[in-house]
């Protein structure tokens, strides 16, 4: 309780949170990039997920206790950040302690991705339902639902933005997470800002590179 009750505490929280998701949503990534393997390697990862309900539940419960608690606390700490400077500095702050576009805009980014996150979440996970037969195992066909929607291009080209903003927000809230829990040291935190840009350009491309593969290619 008295992690919540200050600042940092709040920070500390948001940020184990944020990097719960983090993990989620690189290995996400990762698999999802079987789409390219084709329709019955993808439809039966997908049902390997699903089939392992105990773990699928767990996973699921840790996932959105996470990102309410690291909305909550994202909007807590705007608000604090809002009230405790409220007109800008008179005095330009420097090169190096000025924010960079990604810190300023984190609210922003979250909010559209916290959007994205139940927009993709009403698309597939509660989609319409299509299914096949492989090995005499009856399965969803995500494969289809997936080349079904990733066929329109309005879908698409909001699917690219909301990921761009997204792989903008890990690559600064991932470097930050360090920072927070005072794992940062001036030896390493440069090579921690470049992992952080890494991990969100690897994320941010492979997630991309699904929908166009569809659209140009799986007709």
């Amino acid at each position: 309780m008295s992690l919540i009750c200050s600042s940092i505490g709040r920070k500390m929280i948001m940020g184990i949170c944020g990097f719960v998701w983090a993990g989620f949503v690189f290995t996400h990534m990762a698999g999802n990039l079987l789409i390219f393997a084709g329709a019955e390697a993808y439809n039966k990862y997908g049902h390997a997920i699903t089939s392992n309900k105990p773990l699928l539940y767990v996973a699921e419960v840790v996932l959105l206790l996470s990102i309410i608690v690291h909305a909550v606390l994202g909007i807590w700490l705007f608000i604090e950040n809002r009230k405790a400077s409220p007109q800008k500095y008179a005095v330009p702050a420097s090169h190096e302690k000025r924010a960079s576009v990604a810190s300023k805009t984190m609210a922003f980014q979250g909010s559209i991705v916290l959007f994205f996150i139940i927009y993709h979440l009403i698309t597939f996970k509660y989609g319409t339902v299509y299914e096949v037969t492989y090995d005499g195992v009856v399965m969803r066909d995500l494969h289809r639902l997936m080349v079904e929607v990733f066929h329109n291009p309005m879908y698409v080209v909001g699917y690219i933005i909301c990921l761009l903003l997204l792989g903008l927000h890990l690559s600064h809230g991932f470097a930050s997470v360090f920072q927070t829990l005072g794992l940062n040291h001036p030896s390493y935190s440069p090579t921690i800002k470049k992992l952080s840009l890494i991990y969100a350009a690897v994320v941010t491309a492979g997630f991309i590179s699904q929908p166009i593969y569809i659209y140009l290619l799986n007709p």
